[in-house]
Protein backbone atom coordinates (compact mmCIF):
# COMPACT_ATOMS: atom_id res chain seq x y z
CA UNK A 1 0.00 0.00 0.00
CA UNK A 2 1.41 3.38 -1.00
CA UNK A 3 0.22 6.48 0.71
CA UNK A 4 1.35 10.09 1.03
CA UNK A 5 0.41 12.10 4.11
CA UNK A 6 1.27 15.55 5.35
CA UNK A 7 1.45 16.19 9.08
CA UNK A 8 0.76 19.89 9.55
CA UNK A 9 1.55 19.96 13.27
CA UNK A 10 5.17 18.85 12.70
CA UNK A 11 5.49 20.03 9.05
CA UNK A 12 6.50 16.59 7.77
CA UNK A 13 5.66 14.78 4.54
CA UNK A 14 5.36 11.00 4.97
CA UNK A 15 5.61 8.78 1.89
CA UNK A 16 4.78 5.13 2.54
CA UNK A 17 6.42 2.85 -0.01
CA UNK A 18 5.45 -0.47 1.57
CA UNK A 19 3.59 -1.88 4.55
CA UNK A 20 6.49 -4.16 5.51
CA UNK A 21 7.83 -3.89 9.07
CA UNK A 22 10.41 -1.19 9.75
CA UNK A 23 13.68 -2.38 11.25
CA UNK A 24 15.83 0.76 11.25
CA UNK A 25 16.09 4.32 9.90
CA UNK A 26 18.81 6.54 8.50
CA UNK A 27 18.73 10.33 8.60
CA UNK A 28 20.39 12.70 6.16
CA UNK A 29 19.60 16.34 6.77
CA UNK A 30 15.86 16.79 6.74
CA UNK A 31 15.14 13.39 5.15
CA UNK A 32 14.68 10.18 7.15
CA UNK A 33 14.43 6.84 5.33
CA UNK A 34 13.04 3.82 7.20
CA UNK A 35 14.14 0.36 6.02
CA UNK A 36 13.23 -3.32 6.42
CA UNK A 37 15.82 -5.68 7.88
CA UNK A 38 16.83 -6.48 4.26
CA UNK A 39 17.54 -2.81 3.49
CA UNK A 40 14.37 -2.16 1.47
CA UNK A 41 13.01 1.40 1.91
CA UNK A 42 9.58 1.42 3.56
CA UNK A 43 8.90 5.02 4.59
CA UNK A 44 10.33 8.43 3.65
CA UNK A 45 9.94 11.38 6.01
CA UNK A 46 10.72 14.87 4.80
CA UNK A 47 10.99 17.24 7.74
CA UNK A 48 10.49 20.96 7.28
CA UNK A 49 8.37 20.23 4.22
CA UNK A 50 7.28 23.81 3.57
CA UNK A 51 10.84 25.09 3.19
CA UNK A 52 11.85 21.97 1.26
CA UNK A 53 9.04 22.37 -1.30
CA UNK A 54 9.52 26.14 -1.60
CA UNK A 55 13.23 25.69 -2.36
CA UNK A 56 12.42 23.06 -5.01
CA UNK A 57 9.82 25.30 -6.65
CA UNK A 58 12.16 28.26 -6.53
CA UNK A 59 14.86 26.25 -8.32
CA UNK A 60 12.40 25.19 -11.03
CA UNK A 61 11.42 28.82 -11.64
CA UNK A 62 15.09 29.83 -11.79
CA UNK A 63 15.96 26.68 -13.79
CA UNK A 64 18.79 25.79 -11.44
CA UNK A 65 19.84 22.53 -9.88
CA UNK A 66 19.14 21.89 -6.20
CA UNK A 67 21.35 19.57 -4.13
CA UNK A 68 19.41 17.55 -1.57
CA UNK A 69 21.04 16.88 1.79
Amino acid sequence: MRRIRYSKDVDALLVELSDKPIEYAEESGQVIVHFTKDGEPVLLEILGTRDFVLSLLSSVVKETEVLLP
